[in-house]
């Protein structure tokens, strides 16, 4: 989801401030990252986020604001460069608004993002933290999609008044899923990749969302958070009247892709979210800061099967660390990370060489 990291307006070029050594560096892993090998820094400055390979491998979609961008937009970028250098991120979305969750479609033919621009070319207000930690869910994001360059912008979701956002797609670009407040709530949805035939999944009262399918399309993992006390449900439903969410406690779970047979796969009371498989679908990559609930930045990368064994912690930088994704043959992790920033809260885009 919109993990507000950041602040977005009109720039189109990126710049990349060089890295001060060479871009692959033992010195950005930290002890214990036994998993991480050959860790490259992609993004130099600003925060950089949600980042996801094309079904190739060869080219990453995500978010940025920095200097110029004053909230996140949508970029692109080759894995690698022919002379090792890091790339030059290249705007893709219209400039205007906030975007988010990008995603390129499986043919790699056209790109996946939610956008505000049709409805104010600003950014959106900034939440109103006088309730504490929260996360806004700005109405005015529809979903789009357009070619890889950002030109041929179509808009697939038509719910005025309502958040839709989170969109992934199935690996055989058939069915998207995404999150949307059209219901009254925030539940998860499909769609076909053109917009139409769209189907209601979750229907629990709570924040659903973050979803993504297994690479055979057989599976969604998402994360959900579902008041129970009543001080809970009242919290929630003002909160959601407001455009907020509080995300204290979620939860990784898994379903059919169907909807059916909803499990829990985490029960450890943090704030667990950005899960994705493990291409081979038994396992799941995700960030939590059950290590550290006190500090916000606290969040590490832990990976745990499907039936909620086998939890294993990944990442041990003492900062943030989430939003993996795997490659397409599981040879190479890409994550977002506050490690080797310049700036306080800088969070860069890393790959490493996943090893097992």
């Amino acid at each position: 989801m919109v993990l507000l990291i950041a602040a977005s307006a009109v720039l189109v070029t990126y710049s990349q401030a060089p890295p001060s050594k060479a871009a692959v560096s033992a010195s950005l892993t930290a002890p214990g990252e036994r998993h991480l090998r050959n860790v490259r820094q992609l993004t130099f400055g600003g925060t950089n986020a949600e980042a996801y390979f094309s079904a190739d491998d060869k080219q990453l979609i995500f978010m940025h604001q920095g200097e110029g961008v004053p909230c996140d937009q949508m970029y692109t970028m080759p894995v690698d460069t022919p002379d090792g250098k890091p790339a030059v991120p290249k705007m893709v979305s219209t400039g205007k608004g906030r975007t988010t969750c990008g995603y390129f479609f499986p043919a790699g033919d056209r790109i996946l993002f939610s956008s505000t621009h049709e409805a104010s070319a600003e950014c959106p207000p900034r939440p109103d933290y006088s309730h504490g930690y929260v996360w806004p869910i700005y109405s005015s994001y529809q979903i789009y999609t357009a070619k890889p360059d950002g030109s041929d912008l179509r808009r697939l979701t038509n719910s005025p008044g309502s958040y839709n956002a989170e969109s992934t797609i199935s690996r055989d670009g058939k069915k998207i899923i995404f999150t949307s407040t059209r219901g009254g709530d925030l539940d998860i949805y499909t769609m076909n990749a053109d917009g139409s035939d769209v189907r209601q999944l979750t229907h629990e009262l709570g924040y659903d969302g973050g979803a993504f399918f297994s690479n055979n399309g057989k599976k969604i993992v998402y994360r959900s958070e579902q008041p129970k006390t009543p001080e809970q449900i009242a919290d929630y439903k003002d909160l959601l009247s407001r455009g907020l969410i509080r995300p204290g406690n979620l939860e990784i779970w898994v379903m059919d892709a169907d909807g059916s047979h909803k499990r829990q796969v985490t029960h450890n009371g943090a704030a667990n979210f950005a899960p994705y498989f493990f291409p081979d679908g038994k396992r799941i990559i995700f960030a939590s800061n059950l290590g550290n609930q006190k500090d916000p930045s606290g969040f590490d990368l832990y990976s745990i099967t499907i039936d909620g064994t086998d939890l294993e912690q990944i990442t041990f930088h003492p900062d943030f660390d989430a939003f993996p994704m795997f490659s397409d043959d599981g040879k190479r992790l890409v994550w977002a990370s506050n490690r080797n920033g310049k700036a306080p809260h800088e969070t860069n885009i890393f790959i490493a060489d996943w090893v097992e």
